[in-house]
């Protein structure tokens, strides 16, 4: 799903216009990003939590060449999913 099918849903179930879900998505969205960049997890109810988790350095390969190769420390997103998302989405498998 795209976010421009995610906001014409929304628009539908709430019946709002489209230009009006797209803002409100948009301002979610944002609210969501500047939310992992100071540090903090966003944590929704029966969905999951979003959270930015520190990378260490660490020994590679470079695949074409086989030289070792030390990939950078970094900061990644990660995403857990809820026990409560989890088997609804098994329950209809």
């Amino acid at each position: 799903m795209t976010k421009a099918t995610l906001a014409d849903n929304m628009a539908e179930r709430l019946k709002i216009s489209k230009k009006e879900a797209s803002a409100h998505l948009e301002e979610l969205l944002e609210l969501i990003k500047t939310t992992l960049e100071s540090g903090e997890q966003v944590k929704i109810a029966g969905f999951g939590v979003f959270q930015i988790q520190q990378k260490k350095n660490r020994r590679g390969r470079n695949p074409q060449t086989g030289e070792a190769i030390t990939i950078g420390a970094r900061k990644v997103m990660s995403f857990k999913v809820s026990n409560v998302l989890k088997e609804a989405i098994n329950r209809e498998a």
